[in-house]
């Protein structure tokens, strides 16, 4: 059955165009810790979207998006859940590898509780009021520094081969922002004049040395600690420096 997602109630709950509440089969419950993630993941991925609807139990349905991507499978492969239900297949390979690569829940530091807080003592009484002076009074001394925010990307851009007058590489990103990133515009500049001849995995513009790409349809969420690459074929005369600078979504990212 075709229809579409009209709320979504929880990281794998659904209310559905015709008002019936179901929950999705083969995921578990979410920690307290990654309910809010999960339930992020749910909204942007499924409200508002076509999906197909097959039941397995009563009250359990499966989800398939419009380009057929099974979402219990998806959100496992993201760490975004666990799957439940099952001892073998696609789902538990999918959690493993989630497990393994730090992605989604496993990357989030998850205290089993909140220690108690230690009673402060209250402040020391204020010291009595100074003697009126004549000399100039000495000025308070300047706020201290405001350390600037930490890059939420970092980048490894690897040259795989070359051949006379062209090369292929590859660009991989790593969300580590802490949030989930919904559409995402990659940024660099060539210092040789190097050229973009053929992309995947990213829709590319060039203009000069300047680099633009933005994701494909299938790639745009990077969970919090996920990666996403992009390869290309590239033409070059001489040399073949890497490009030193790289951005997402406007905000600086670290090289690695």
């Amino acid at each position: 059955m075709s229809t579409k997602v009209r709320a979504v109630l929880d990281g794998r709950t659904v209310e559905l165009a015709d008002g019936t509440k179901a929950r999705i089969s083969l995921l578990a419950e979410p920690s307290p810790c990654a309910a809010a993630a999960a339930l992020e993941f749910a909204q942007k991925t499924l409200v508002d979207k076509d999906v197909q609807v097959g039941s397995i139990t009563p009250g359990e349905v499966t989800l398939l998006l419009s380009d057929g991507t099974d979402y219990a499978l998806l959100a496992v492969k993201n760490g975004i859940l666990r799957a439940t239900g099952v001892d073998g297949g696609p789902m538990v390979e999918a959690e493993s590898k989630a497990s393994k690569a730090k992605l989604g829940l496993w990357a989030q530091d998850c205290a089993a509780s909140t220690p108690p807080s230690t009673p402060v003592p209250p402040p020391p009484p204020p010291p009595p009021p100074a003697a009126t002076s004549t000399a100039a009074a000495t000025p308070p001394p300047p706020p201290p520094s405001t350390a600037p925010p930490s890059p939420p990307c970092v980048v490894v851009y690897r040259v795989n081969g070359h051949w006379p007058g062209a090369f292929q590489a590859d660009v991989t990103v790593r969300n580590v922002s802490g949030a989930l990133m919904n559409g995402w515009t990659l940024r660099w500049r060539f210092p040789d004049g190097q050229t973009v001849a053929q992309m995947w995995n990213g829709s590319v513009s060039q203009s000069g040395g300047d680099v633009s790409v933005t994701n494909a349809n299938y790639n745009a969420l990077i969970v919090p600690n996920g990666t996403v690459s992009v390869g290309f074929n590239g033409l070059v005369h001489g040399r073949n420096s890497a490009p030193t600078s790289f951005s997402l979504n406007g905000a600086p990212c670290t090289t690695a």
